[in-house]
This record gives C-alpha cells, structure tokens and sequence, in this order.
C-alpha cells in the first residue's frame, strides 16, 4: 500500500474510532450524564504530540493532499486542540470538497466546542458528498436528537444501521432515540445490539439500565449498573441511578449506599439528591 493509499485509509477511522458510543448521552427524565459526544481521551503520554509532529511533515511536504489535513485534523482533535483540528479539516475540505470524512470530522470537533447548528451544516454536507457514509447519519441524528427532532434522528439512524449493520454506536444512537419517545421496550433491543457488538463500554449498560427500570426490571438494571460501573466506576449517574433500582426494588440500604457514592462523585446530581432525600426519609418513599 502507498503512503498516500496508507494515509487515506485512517481518514475514515483517524477521529471516528477515537468517538466509539460518541454523540451518545444517556437519556433519562433528568439529563445528568457528561456529554458523550467526540469525547477524544487525553493523551498524557506524549504520543500525540510526537504524531502531530510527524503529520506536520507530511503536510509540509503534501500541501495539496487533503488526506494529509484530515489526518493531522484527527490528531488534533485527540490532543483537545479542537481550533487547530477545524483549521485542518476545512483545509482538507477546500481542497476536497467531495470528503465525507474530513466534513464529518470537522462537524465532531464543531460539537465538541458546541457549535452545533455548524455541526448540523457539516453533517449535512458530508452526507452530500457521499450518501453511503454511515458516521455522518449518526453524527447528524445526535444533534437532531439533542434539538429535539427524534423523528429526523430516527430516520437517519435507521440509514445508518442499513449501511452499518455492525455498528454499535448505530444501535446505540436509536436506542437513545426510542427511549426518548417512551419505547423503552424497543429502546432495550436496541442496547441489547449495541452490547453484542461492542460489550467493553460502559454507556449502552447504562442507557439501558434507565430503560429496566421504566419497565420495572430492577434486578436486570442493577446487573447492567454493575457492568457500566465496572468499566467506569467514577460515574455518578451509574451509581445514581443502581441507587434507584435498589430503592424501587425495596432495598433502601443498598440504595442509600449507591446515592451517597453518587453524591460523593456529583454532589448536584439530581437524582442521588432525590434519593438520598426519599431514602433518609425528607421527602417521603418513592412507594408513597
């Protein structure tokens, strides 16, 4: 494989694969989960900045290759560097402007410094690009989503798992959805997908503990709050909401320990300041 053909093939993966369950933020009655979107790890190891030091190479010596932009964009992005990874993205997009890739890179960095009525354009023009390009329809049914237009979300995610069939973001992205419109029993299937194809993440176990308990499988949910906190055990939403599954399930000692490590993790985490307030008795039982 050429250079060139060697740099081209990261482009589609380069920022994509860093956003896994990307544009994924568990939903519930109460919004408490950190945005999940284009979250790209830190990297406290050097790596990073070695890689951009070695893509500004390749740039300098490509200056019209617009997989070269999108690429350096991507480690950009890695390093939280989001201005200089748009910088690159709408470099590659001048001199390509037929990249899905690199618009759908620049619309995840656009979101990740909340821009998302430009992220929308972005997605909407990688689409354009090229209709098969799977990452853009799940990118754009986020912030369709996250604005309120679950029937749009919908439609694009539907696409997206027709090109994607074995994507675990795609199923995860619907499962959102449909547990947004109260489908909660087609929500749970659609986990279930997203947990067959990638069960190493904590946010589908925990996207679909929420869904259990709105059906009242306590001892399901708690199973996935297990699995979730054992991949992520600092997530308070996690341990916000084990506490509620113990608590509707009757065991309140359970419950208060679950609230108070949430509270400890958040202490403005609603629903732990809910709980703890049921279950040391200021408000009441949640069965009153």
């Amino acid at each position: 494989m050429s250079v060139r053909a060697s740099r081209t093939a990261l482009i589609g993966s380069a920022l994509v694969a860093t956003v896994a369950l990307a544009g994924c933020e568990t939903m519930g009655s109460v919004a408490t989960a950190p945005r999940q979107f284009a979250v790209l790890e830190t990297d406290t190891t050097g790596a990073t900045t070695t890689n951009i030091a070695s893509l500004t190479e390749v740039v300098q010596r490509n200056p019209n290759d617009a997989a070269a932009y999108n690429t350096r964009g991507a480690a950009y992005a890695r390093a939280g560097q989001f201005s200089e990874a748009i910088a690159d993205f709408t470099k590659a997009v001048q001199i390509d402007p037929n990249s899905g890739s690199a618009y759908n890179n620049r619309a995840l960095a656009l979101r990740q410094t909340g821009r998302n009525d430009a992220a929308l354009q972005d997605f909407g023009k990688a689409i354009n690009a090229d209709p098969n390009y799977g990452p853009a329809y799940i990118g754009r049914a986020n912030v369709l989503r996250a604005q309120g237009d679950l029937d749009g979300a919908l439609a694009d995610l539907n696409v997206a798992i027709r090109l994607m069939p074995e994507s675990a973001e795609a199923y995860h992205a619907r499962g959102l959805v449909r547990q947004k419109q109260g489908q909660n029993t087609q929500a749970i299937a659609d986990f279930d997908a997203a947990i067959d194809r990638n069960p190493f993440v904590s946010a589908p176990y925990a996207a679909r503990g929420q869904s259990l308990i709105a059906t009242n499988q306590y001892d399901k949910a708690i199973e996935d709050y297990n699995a979730a906190l054992n991949v992520n055990n600092k997530d308070a939403t996690s341990w916000a909401y084990r506490g509620l599954a113990y608590e509707k399930s009757n065991r309140r000692k359970e419950a208060l320990e679950n609230y108070q490590r949430a509270a400890g993790i958040d202490p403005n985490n609603p629903v732990a300041k809910q709980g703890l307030g049921r279950v040391q008795g200021g408000v009441g039982s949640l069965f009153n």
